[in-house]
């Protein structure tokens, strides 16, 4: 009879030992998992910021590629519609279904140099003439009206200037002090070396607003 109770009771002991080391294997897996979680979390969310900036960045690219140019004029030949240092933005698309118009303001790779970018204003189109008589710009034999001019142009003469097929004839608003077609060798910028036309001036912040 004792010896049953011997037995039993040593079995009592080996289950309750068991007990314990299953809760304690137990326990170490629940804190591996959460480790493990929180560690995947953590990975997770820093997929998620990357995939996010690699997005943003690829949609940027996209824009300033096919949609918007950014362009700064170093010089006074635009004033005073456009300030000497001043930023702005131009549209790619604006030409995409329509030609440049009289009066337009484009950004142009340079003829005599397409490796630098000009900014001027659109002022003979294809088939037109335009000729300068003591300051005074004619297009097609009758007198173009410029309000932009910030001051009377010298009295000097040139032209007159036939403007080929898909072809324009671009100025400086700033007539006195502008590198303009007047005086390139390639006198005419080509429809293919057209950027973009200006419309937003960003910088200096008191020129912000739409160029016209």
């Amino acid at each position: 009879m004792q010896v049953f109770e011997t037995e039993i009771s040593d079995k009592d002991v080996n289950v309750k030992g068991h007990d314990k080391d299953e809760v304690t294997v137990t326990s170490d897996f629940k804190h591996s998992k959460l480790k493990n979680g929180e560690k995947n979390t953590g990975s997770r969310e820093l997929i998620s910021w990357l995939m996010v900036i690699a997005i943003a960045v690829a949609v940027a690219l996209i824009i300033n590629c096919f949609v918007i140019i950014n362009s700064v004029v170093p010089s006074s030949s635009m004033e005073s519609t456009i300030m000497t240092g001043s930023r702005m933005f131009g549209y790619r698309l604006a030409y995409l279904f329509n030609e440049p118009e009289r009066g337009d303001i484009i950004i142009f790779r340079y003829p005599d140099n397409e490796k630098q970018t000009f900014v001027k204003r659109v002022i003979g189109c294809p088939g037109d003439t335009v000729e300068i008589i003591k300051g005074t710009t004619y297009v097609n034999g009758e007198v173009l009206d410029e309000p932009y001019l910030n001051e009377p142009p010298k009295e000097l003469d040139f032209g007159p200037f036939y403007v080929p097929e898909d072809s324009y004839f671009v100025m400086g608003d700033n007539r006195n002090h502008s590198n303009d077609a007047r005086y390139w060798h390639n006198t005419y910028v080509t429809r293919k070396q057209i950027l973009a036309k200006a419309v937003l001036c960003y910088w200096p912040s008191d020129k912000f607003g739409l160029l016209k």
